[in-house]
């Protein structure tokens, strides 16, 4: 019990003496000239920073949306950005901040959510915010590919989707393909004799085939591009799975003869 009670009072004392929170309002960490980029973690070279500032100046006179890019690590200057930038409903400001698991977040106006919806603002986020992104690019990749993927959808009245895609999230789109085929294969397999393709149960298992196939093999590719190697490539490994998932019995029965001879 002493040593307990002993352990809560050291506990204590450390808590009563740390140092406050780091994420804490500072507006003393807010530059002195007028600029788009406070870049405070230094995930920018100068020459990206000053280029990036520039952009993002033309931009917003060009369509009227700010874009604003804030970067942190230990210290940030908190709510004193919105006084500084004079954020407002046409505004989205994007802070990088590399101590959580994804270093992107977003604060965003609500006349942008018409044209960018919550689910968008998500994908973009796993996209180019994630570890792995971050780590085989760099953080000062997942904050100008980020810019530039909201730069696009704004000039063009917005995005569903985010543009383009990534070669982990084809392959996905691949695997449902094929596992969609495999389905259909599998089920127009004939079970009666005579029958060359049992059509009845293609059509009754047609939502689960169709949903892999169409909704998650073809629906992501052509949101997101217009390349058609891709959607080639899906839809040969749709066939060739539903062919070999069909022709198994045959290749069953041939290897049951070539045993008996």
């Amino acid at each position: 019990m002493f040593t307990l009670l002993l352990s809560a009072i050291v506990c204590l004392g450390l808590w009563s003496i740390a140092p406050a929170a780091h994420a804490f309002e500072n507006p003393q960490l807010l530059p002195d000239h007028p600029t788009n980029v406070i870049d405070l973690a230094n995930n920018l070279t100068q020459i990206q920073e000053e280029k990036l500032d520039k952009d993002l100046g033309a931009f917003e006179q060009e369509t009227g949306w700010k874009l604003r890019v804030l970067t942190q690590f230990d210290q940030t200057p908190g709510r004193a950005v919105k006084g500084f930038w004079g954020l407002d409903d046409k505004t989205v400001m994007l802070v990088a901040d590399g101590r959580g698991g994804n270093i992107l977040n977003f604060s965003v106006g609500e006349q942008v959510y018409p044209l960018l919806s919550r689910t968008f603002w998500v994908e973009l986020q796993t996209r180019f915010g994630n570890q792995f992104f971050v780590r085989d690019n760099g953080e000062d990749q997942a904050i100008l590919q980020t810019i530039q993927t909201l730069e696009l959808c704004l000039r063009q009245d917005g995005c569903s989707v985010v543009p383009g895609l990534p070669r982990e999230q084809w392959l996905l789109t691949l695997v449902t393909s094929i596992i969609g085929g495999v389905i259909l294969g599998f089920t127009a397999q004939p079970r009666k004799a005579g029958q060359g393709f049992a059509w009845q149960w293609a059509l009754i298992f047609s939502p689960l085939w169709g949903i892999l196939f169409i909704s998650f093999g073809i629906g992501p590719v052509v949101t997101r591009t217009s390349e058609w190697l891709p959607l080639a490539r899906n839809f040969i490994g749709f066939l060739g799975g539903a062919i070999v998932a069909f022709l198994l019995p045959v290749f069953g029965r041939l290897n049951s003869e070539d045993a008996e001879s």
